[in-house]
């Protein structure tokens, strides 16, 4: 088993982008560093902010690519030829459309799903073997010409009210689970978050 030592959220710069459905993945980044007190700083080498979070073998470096999304891939590679990482040494935290909110998917490899920063991550990589974990964001309708058409919108739009318990649970889940993938490895930490299944808040209310 590679160890993980590189952390990739996906999602776009800038304010204006933050807490939308498309920025998730830096919104794991964000809790995990928060939780842990540490900071993000801007490499322009890498062109993205980076994080460094724990010490000897459990270190691990987060980095938050600041070329948007459809460009991930650049600041994905820099920073493996950085550090003279493989791609099987990172776990890549993407929103993905087609899973419900409150469902995750973590796969060794795959192809991009239609994810546009997936999609620049394999071809700047040449390779579609590393490791990714898939947040559900859920769909903007349920015909193909309806979330053809609301795609954009839904994406770049934030969270409601009423999802934001189901919201935290999820990143509740991906923090647990990223300890377990440096802990026991990917397919044991898949068993958990595949099957993961978040309590219904309003059932609970």
């Amino acid at each position: 088993m590679d160890p993980l030592m590189l952390l990739v959220g996906l999602g776009n710069p800038g304010n204006g982008y933050a807490g939308t459905r498309h920025n998730v993945g830096f919104m794991a980044l964000d809790r995990l560093a928060a939780g842990a007190g540490v900071s993000f700083k801007a490499n322009g080498k890498l062109h993205g902010e980076l994080a460094d979070l724990g010490s000897g073998s459990q270190r691990l470096r987060l980095l938050k690519p600041q070329t948007y999304m459809n460009d991930s891939g650049r600041s994905i590679r820099a920073t493996l030829d950085w550090f003279g990482w493989q791609p099987a040494q990172m776990l890549v935290i993407v929103d993905d459309m087609d899973l419900p909110l409150g469902r995750l998917r973590l796969r060794a490899q795959g192809s991009a799903g239609g994810h546009n920063g997936l999609k620049s991550a394999i071809q700047h990589l040449g390779s579609e073997d590393f490791p990714r974990l898939r947040i559900g964001i859920g769909a903007p309708g349920q015909s193909a010409e309806e979330r053809r058409e609301r795609t954009v919108g839904h994406v770049l739009g934030s969270f409601s009210r009423d999802e934001q318990p189901l919201l935290e649970a999820v990143l509740e889940e991906v923090i647990a689970g990223i300890d377990l993938i440096q802990r026991q490895g990917l397919v044991l930490a898949g068993n958990r978050l595949n099957g993961f299944r978040p309590a219904d808040p309003a059932a609970a209310g």
